[in-house]
């Protein structure tokens, strides 16, 4: 009994002494180690895409092509959170020409639709589900895009993992099959039980799922190209299902859309050039937070502490209230980029923080005005990609056209009805987005592909990943594992404003006595699972010439290489 006894306490010992070994003071959480790879690597959001990106690379192609598969793959085995109904963004690391590619991918609102008509039927927002947020999908197009310039194999061999899958089945993983369930209050949407609630339910854990429509359709894009999509067939079954529904779009807008190549945005933060892209989306955000941040000796606070917690959490309210006013569609607003993301501006702003006291609300800045996937890929030529790639809210719209096996997004309900808002309902238009792909560069080279996956919790997941990484020195796998935070209430591009300073969720790692530390400045704090998004990452090691992964364990991701 005394030598069973003495194993328990051994195997204990060496159970925390593990967990807490070289972590950063004050911090208590398990975690994995990295994935080291010298020849290609990827890091997705589900084990099978992940090994597809793989199987790709060893096959010879580029980190594009490699992305372009996994991301087939996720649009059937995670389909509420991507699919070709969706939009695209990446960030591509060139190894040739040493150069940064933005790609922005997001589709436009119906020409035929305007304001007017939204108010004629009572509405004062678009609503979230039916015909009406539905915008043109801009995923395929963007995959086109990608591959025309960076891909190697042919499409057809991209697509070919994603349709055996589709017709043969895939077992559904825990944490998928959970977001599922969730979304069976869509039965009603049109198409939606069809495809996605066989026998009247969500698939559950283990259960096999197929999806031969989506095949047919991958096929046909597969054959068929672009053109495919949104000239032909799939574009004609669209169009005509939302006619037959209530929706606006036509073949016209199909035709005419195309993906736009943009010059990615950056701001050095303690030596380290973090990327991001420009507006429709979010990523500034991202900028603008770590301009502030820098100002402080985040590091001596220590990860978890009251004081970093606090500045951050001010931090994210001041930029947002900047996120709810400029961010929108550039083709219909002189946004002020470089203001916004400069050290000076940054400077004023910083200014308005109360170390002692929480705040319940901030201005905007005064300028002159002029669920979801990500992955990311690495390949042995040093090129990466970081993309992400979405439905908006689980399923989207959940309007699932006969016969094509995806459900089309829901994008256009982030529009707001706010006459001369940046962000305003018009024909034509991108609405505000959600979605950012990351990178780091360091000296001109690249060090870091990188995203966090989750709505308004993106640009607060990519300042927290980085900060892990940066100020504590997380090994890539610990900074996506680390307890987060996530302030809600901020004021929102669809013109909802902030009020008594929003609330904070906090994961069950941040400690208890920190908690009431917050409170007692002032913060509200509450407990939720599910809501603090979801990490990938990949570094590049140049002088080793190696790859680094991380897939963090709040999803049913992997990060493999080889």
């Amino acid at each position: 009994m005394l030598n069973k006894l003495f194993i328990i306490v051994f195997i204990l010992i060496a159970m925390i002494d593990t967990i807490t070994q070289d972590r950063p003071a004050g911090k208590l959480f398990a975690t994995r180690s990295e994935i080291i790879a010298r020849n290609g690597i990827a890091a997705t959001s589900h084990p099978l895409a992940t090994q597809v990106a793989l199987d790709i690379l060893k096959k010879g192609g580029t980190a594009v092509d490699a992305a372009i598969a996994a991301n087939a793959m996720l649009g059937l085995v995670e389909p509420m959170s991507c699919g070709i109904g969706g939009d695209l963004f990446a960030i591509v690391w060139d190894a040739s020409s040493k150069k940064l590619f933005g790609l922005n991918a997001s589709g436009r609102s119906p020409r035929a639709l305007t304001l007017q008509i939204l108010k004629s039927k009572g509405l004062d927002k678009i609503p979230l589900h039916g015909p009406l947020p539905v915008s043109v999908p801009g995923c395929v197009d963007g995959w086109f895009e990608l591959h025309d310039k960076f891909g190697r194999l042919k499409f057809a061999e991209l697509m070919s993992p994603a349709i055996y899958y589709a017709e043969k089945g895939f077992p559904v993983t825990e944490v998928i099959a959970g977001g599922w369930k969730s979304a069976e209050y869509l039965k009603e949407q049109p198409g939606f039980e069809k495809t996605f609630l066989p026998g009247g339910n969500a698939p559950d854990k283990g259960e096999i799922f197929t999806n031969p429509d989506l095949a047919n359709s991958y096929r046909l894009i597969a054959e068929g190209g672009r053109r495919a999509f949104y000239n032909d067939s799939i574009a004609e079954k669209i169009v005509g299902f939302l006619s037959e529904h209530g929706g606006y779009l036509s073949l016209m807008d199909f035709a005419s859309h195309q993906s736009e190549w943009v010059q990615p945005e950056s701001t050095n933060y303690r030596g380290y050039d973090v990327w991001e892209l420009p507006p429709n989306g979010q990523g500034i955000a991202v900028l603008q937070m770590l301009n502030i941040l820098e100002g402080y000796d985040i590091k001596n606070m220590g990860f978890g502490s009251t004081e970093y917690l606090h500045l951050l959490i001010e931090t994210k309210k001041i930029v947002y209230e900047d996120r709810a006013k400029f961010y929108g569609d550039p083709s219909f607003n002189n946004i002020p980029v470089n203001e916004l993301i400069s050290k000076k501006y940054a400077d004023k702003r910083r200014e308005l923080i109360d170390e002692l006291k929480a705040s319940d609300t901030f201005d905007a800045g005064k300028l002159e005005h002029g669920d979801t996937i990500y992955l990311t890929v690495a390949d042995s030529a040093g090129n990466m990609v970081s993309l992400i790639q979405s439905n908006y809210w689980g399923f989207g719209s959940g309007m699932v056209p006969d016969g094509l096996g995806f459900s089309l997004q829901n994008r256009g309900e982030l529009f707001t009805f706010e006459e001369g808002h940046f962000n305003q309902y018009e024909p034509g238009k991108r609405p505000f987005h959600t979605i950012i792909p990351g990178f780091v560069t360091k000296d001109g080279e690249p060090w870091l592909s990188f995203g966090v996956m989750g709505g308004a919790m993106q640009p607060q997941g990519h300042v927290q990943a980085l900060i892990n990484i940066i100020d504590f020195g997380m090994n890539f796998q610990e900074a996506g594992d680390a307890p987060r935070i996530r302030h809600f209430g901020s004021s929102q591009p669809t013109g909802s404003i902030m009020r008594d300073g929003g609330y904070i969720y906090a994961e069950s790692g941040i400690r208890y006595e920190i908690i009431d530390e917050l409170r007692k400045l002032g913060h509200k704090i509450e407990y939720m699972k599910g809501v603090y998004g979801g990490y990938q990452a990949i570094m590049r090691d140049g002088k080793r010439g190696i790859y680094y992964g991380a897939s963090e364990s709040r999803k049913d991701g992997q990060a493999a290489g080889y």
